[in-house]
């Protein structure tokens, strides 16, 4: 027999190649999970809650929208590094946007939107720590960290999440610690060595080692907080139910308001953005005949920033929910090695022998540690049924 396990929890550790991709593996029990029975591999299982086309257009939307979205954001960054509150306030507002015009309603006035499953208090403390983390992950461009860094190191959440489920009661195998004790390493090698890197390897302006030890210190908090808000999301779908479009909708949406203070930074990098060299929408040929229409370079690529993240956050929402943890993590991992890959290819991020070594223990140890997180939850399920 062979157990299927269904996953829908909108919060992940990438952002955009993402910035905050909303799907994650949950490192012992999957939140709000449904045990049921399937005959066939594990592997193939992972696939019949959807049809060919249905897979194509996940995946489509997962490598094309979450790629797409490291490109956008990688050239927004090389321009102007302080630009994080601008482009996190943007793909926040594509999300909040589009859920509302999903859960509108003319029956529940003054907001209009219908009634949610879980209480709006237990969504405060989830958002509060949500926007907090994306805050930071975007915050940290202003430091110089280069997008490769950022994607190994946010790659390493494992270990943070393994730590907070120590933490709350839950216990791992030797695999499963020497796996993460493997991706810790491999953290810890990359960062070091891309702060060795000498100047000439990086294209944009180059941190000091004070600088690069506060936006990695940034990048930290982050996952520290990251792997706490999995907790908490995980223990309110075990009380309340799984309902990840609504999650999705909400911890977005409550967390517009929090970009208040941050209101005179996300205007004056708006204008920033603005003064960049103009690109006509409509082609040369065109322009006798309709009247010539041009927008900022960088206002284009922030709102496909926005685009594609959204894009993004559906293609693996979608997946989270009708395939296996396992296939979860290894589709995310895969598209962190590809967007990881075009960062150096397309921007001509170079890294050295000892950030590669170190990046590939990171997806090496993730990908073992969710392959024994899912043999697990298999003798687990086997062992119930006896």
């Amino acid at each position: 027999m062979v157990t299927k396990t269904v996953q829908r929890n909108p919060k992940t550790r990438e952002s955009s190649g993402t910035l905050h991709e909303k799907a994650t593996v949950s490192d012992e029990k999957p939140n709000g999970t449904v045990g049921k029975k399937n005959n066939g591999a594990s592997g193939s299982a992972a696939y019949l809650q959807l049809g060919v086309g249905q897979l194509v257009i996940v995946l489509a939307m997962i490598f094309g929208g979450c790629c797409s979205n490291v490109f956008t954001l990688e050239t927004i960054v090389k321009e102007d590094p302080r630009a994080g509150n601008l482009i996190t306030f943007v793909q926040f507002l594509f999300v909040a946007v589009e859920g509302y015009c999903h859960f509108f309603t003319f029956s529940r006035p003054p907001i209009f939107l219908s009634k949610p499953h879980v209480p709006f208090t237990r969504y405060a403390i989830i958002v509060t720590m949500f926007f907090l983390v994306s805050f930071l992950n975007n915050y940290v461009w202003k430091y110089h960290i280069s997008v490769p860094v950022h994607i190994i190191f946010r790659s390493g959440g494992t270990m943070m999440s393994m730590l907070a489920g120590a933490l709350a009661g839950k216990r791992y195998s030797i695999a499963q610690i020497t796996s993460v004790i493997m991706l810790t390493i491999g953290v810890v090698s990359a960062t070091l060595f891309d702060a060795k890197k000498e100047p000439h390897q990086i294209e944009t302006t180059v941190p000091s080692t004070k600088e690069f030890a506060i936006g990695i210190c940034i990048l930290f908090l982050a996952q520290a907080l990251s792997a706490i808000m999995s907790q908490l999301t995980e223990q309110t779908y075990k009380k309340y139910g799984s309902h990840w479009r609504e999650n999705l909708f909400y911890m977005h949406f409550f967390s517009l308001p929090l970009f208040f203070p941050a209101r005179k930074s996300i205007i004056d990098e708006f204008k920033t953005l603005s003064a960049s060299p103009a690109l006509a929408l409509i082609p040369t040929h065109l322009a006798p005949y309709v009247p010539r229409l041009s927008v900022p370079q960088n206002i284009v690529y922030l709102v496909l920033n926005g685009v594609t993240q959204y894009i993004c956050v559906r293609g693996v929402n979608n997946l989270a929910g009708n395939a296996t943890a396992v296939t979860v993590a290894i589709v995310l991992n895969v598209r962190k090695c590809i967007s990881l890959l075009c960062s150096i290819y397309i921007f001509g991020n170079n890294l050295s022998v000892g950030t590669c070594f170190g990046a590939a223990l990171v997806f090496g140890g993730a990908a073992w540690y969710s392959l024994e997180s899912s043999k697990l939850r298999e003798v687990q399920k086997q062992a119930k049924t006896l």
